[in-house]
């Protein structure tokens, strides 16, 4: 494995390469992770992780200077893995000026996720595509867990007609279906132990619509209702899986979208449902 720490080298050390598959990430991995990685070196002989904690996707009061970096256990465990380039820039290489130009995604930008973390997609949408002409991959891998997220990075690439197939993958969950994620480490014991009820209502709600119940906003209200006092629920949304909108009436591909804080950590997770005709 090649660790690269400036955009010249990786240039350079990916001109060898006829295609590579890339999966960016802000290190800390998990095994939600590595899947991504097994499923990139399906795809191709030359597999790029990145890890870079991007500053600007963080919001004022969130916890970029507390973000677990981990560059020690995360390059063993990818050396383990066979990655072919870990780059891992600083802060300068991808930011050598003030970043005045950015990318400005539409109006699901301002919507769940969004709504609470303001700019937040805006600063997701600059360093991928930042990271995607640094890197020049032919794909790129990114979970499901972050489901808004997919969707404003997928039609970024649509629209801008960049060369970059965008592959979503499924999340990844422990044997208690708690979604795999860096922040889980910010749990107690007694918060981890709570912290699968967000499945649990995430799977209840998706069983009500399967069972043909339509009233989405009763749906969503029982849900947020089923967290109890130990939970402060940002939201539970059920969207079209295309755009993220509220469903209509003929709408089959649904998912099921929630945000909460358990204690200080703030955790998210979805379902996608699909609706019989």
């Amino acid at each position: 494995m090649d660790i690269i720490t400036s955009v010249a080298a990786l240039r350079e050390r990916l001109q060898r390469e006829p295609n590579n598959v890339f999966v960016p990430t802000m290190g800390n991995l998990h095994d939600g992770h590595i899947q991504l990685l097994r499923l990139a070196k399906q795809r191709a002989a030359c597999t790029v992780m990145s890890i870079f904690v991007n500053r600007l996707q963080f919001g004022p009061k969130e916890d970029f200077d507390r973000y677990p970096r981990t560059m020690q256990a995360d390059s063993e465990r990818l050396r383990d893995i066979g990655v072919t380039v870990l780059f891992a820039p600083g802060e300068n290489e991808i930011y050598p000026e003030p970043q005045t130009f950015v990318v400005e995604p539409s109006d699901l930008q301002h919507i769940l996720e969004g709504a609470f973390r303001p700019g937040h997609f805006r600063g997701v949408a600059t360093v991928v595509l930042k990271l995607f002409n640094m890197v020049a991959p032919h794909a790129a891998i990114f979970g499901k867990k972050d489901y808004q997220q997919y969707v404003v990075l997928r039609d970024m690439v649509r629209q801008l007609a960049l060369p970059v197939e965008i592959i979503p993958a499924e999340t990844v969950r422990a044997a208690d279906g708690l979604a795999l994620s860096s922040r889980n480490a910010y749990l107690s014991p007694a918060e981890r132990t709570e912290a699968p009820r967000l499945y649990r209502v995430l799977r209840e709600v998706r069983e009500s619509l399967l069972a043909g119940e339509r009233d989405y906003a009763m749906l969503e209200a029982r849900a947020r209702a089923g967290f109890g006092d130990k939970w402060m629920v940002d939201y539970v949304a059920i969207r079209r899986q295309a755009d993220l909108q509220p469903p209509g009436s003929g709408d089959r591909q649904l998912v099921v979208l929630c945000a909460a804080k358990l204690g200080r950590p703030r955790l998210i997770d979805n379902l996608e449902v699909t609706l019989e005709a």
